[in-house]
């Protein structure tokens, strides 16, 4: 049987990846796996988690489905695309699905667009009805600097690393994602050396992918890819 290992982001929980794994299972008989990483959830408990406990966690759940299943795939989005990637290069997974991965972050004319209209909104009275206010206030709140550190140390511990894989990659990258920059697609296509490969931008998606108004295409192109 053939099993996703999918991995959410920093600060993130399964909801971030839930359509995609969701459009996998209706279309196939395959069994899709979303683990909530040390400390991420609902309810974030950064406080004192370590970089090698997300990486390790990840890979627990990947030796598990490997001694049951045939075949298995990783899918990583943000954050969880770089350890989708360390997976990849140090266990047999057939192929590597990268959304919106984070090996480089804070696309900084973006962010600019963004805190913009947040403004703009600020001065119209409805701050609370703006998306870029509401989805990340209450994650800013909730994450201490020092985890924000352990986030950065595991870019910059799995980014030499990316040379060594070698299996077949897709990576998906919004065009407006605020937080990953399209350079981050374009280093990981040509840092990656997989004979298959393939960088898809998604016109007009933000940084959470699978919840963009192209999801039905993205989700198409992955299932077109991974078969």
């Amino acid at each position: 049987m053939v099993a996703c290992l999918c991995i959410h982001g920093f600060t993130g929980a399964p909801r971030e990846v839930k359509p995609l794994a969701t459009y996998l299972e209706h279309n196939t008989d395959w069994k899709c796996v979303i683990p909530v990483l040390p400390g991420h959830g609902e309810k974030l408990q950064l406080q004192g988690v370590l970089f090698h406990e997300w990486i390790e966690h990840a890979e627990n759940e990947l030796k598990q489905l490997l001694e049951k299943e045939e075949t298995v795939y990783v899918i990583g989005f943000s954050m969880g695309g770089l350890i989708a990637s360390y997976l990849a290069i140090h266990y047999p997974v057939k192929k590597l699905i990268l959304l919106s991965a984070a090996a480089y972050y804070m696309n900084p004319s973006q962010m600019w667009k963004e805190i913009k209209s947040m403004v703009n909104d600020l001065w119209k009275g409805r701050l609370t009805e703006n998306e870029f206010f509401t989805r990340y206030t209450n994650k800013i709140k909730a994450t201490p600097i020092t985890a924000t550190i352990q986030f950065r140390k595991l870019v910059h511990h799995i980014r030499p690393l990316l040379c060594k894989v070698d299996v077949p990659t897709l990576i998906a990258q919004g065009e407006n994602d605020g937080l990953v920059p399209m350079k981050s697609a374009n280093y990981l296509y040509h840092a990656i050396c997989a004979k298959e490969k393939k960088l898809l931008y998604i016109k007009g998606s933000d940084h959470l992918i699978c919840h963009c108004r192209e999801k039905e295409r993205l989700f198409s192109e992955i299932l077109s890819f991974l078969k």
